[in-house]
């Protein structure tokens, strides 16, 4: 590795830590709101529905796509897990079908 890109990528990693300094632990967390403290199957449903969430969000500011009233750990992991396979099935689904198979094809012509 080439020292610019060693001094970029250590300038990058220097940025990460100052800005993770800013962060704070939820102060909602284990509180009740509306609804009551969010759980793993809220994480989870809330994960599967993040990309319409987040589009959402953009034009309507009381519309958020993290609960913030959860109960910790186990609304994480739901919200990762969710996450993660709306994404495996969409970047899935674009590496599966015909235009798939063709270029597949393509490859190994």
């Amino acid at each position: 590795m080439d020292r610019k890109k060693l001094i970029v990528l250590a300038l990058v990693l220097l940025l990460a830590v100052a800005l993770s300094g800013c962060a704070q632990q939820n102060q909602a967390q284990n509180t009740p709101g509306s609804a009551g403290v969010a759980g793993f199957w809220p994480g989870l449903w809330h994960g599967f529905i993040l990309p319409v969430s987040f589009v959402a969000s953009l034009f309507d500011h009381s519309i958020g796509i993290y609960e913030i009233h959860n109960d910790g750990n186990l609304y994480n992991l739901g919200f990762v897990l969710g996450t993660w396979l709306v994404f495996a099935v969409v970047i899935g689904g674009a590496n599966s079908g015909p235009a798939a198979a063709r270029r597949k094809g393509a490859k190994g012509a």
